[in-house]
């Protein structure tokens, strides 16, 4: 090893660092600046999605009412003919019974042969 004396003035020194002070601050900048129009690129695209979601949901709520809407329309039209149907078999047990029992009747001698 020699013993050889370096000397460098304090500003010369002073100079060097502070240039590499600013080009490391310039790449840390760099860098955020680029990592922040990324993250702000996600959340657009975040919110695009969130307001797609939205309005499928609103389209959904729409197509569950009208279903909604057909199906009581099918259900009181059911329940109608239901009713229909319970009114004709209620004639017809009665005119059944009626049957039976004059049936009975003639049979039996209740009323005088003609």
């Amino acid at each position: 090893m020699s013993n050889e004396t370096v000397t460098y003035s304090l500003e010369a020194v002073l100079t060097r660092i502070e240039g590499k002070i600013d080009s490391l601050e310039k790449r840390i900048d760099e860098k955020i600046d680029s990592l922040e129009k990324r993250i702000d690129e996600r959340f657009d695209k975040i919110e695009d999605r969130l307001t797609k979601v939205e309005i499928g949901q609103a389209e959904l709520k729409g197509e569950i009412k009208a279903l909604d809407e057909r199906v009581s329309t099918k259900i009181e039209g059911l329940t109608a003919r239901v009713a229909y149907q319970e009114f004709t078999n209620r004639g017809i047990l009665i005119a059944l019974v009626v049957a039976i029992l004059g049936g009975a009747a003639k049979l039996f001698g209740f009323f005088p042969n003609p």
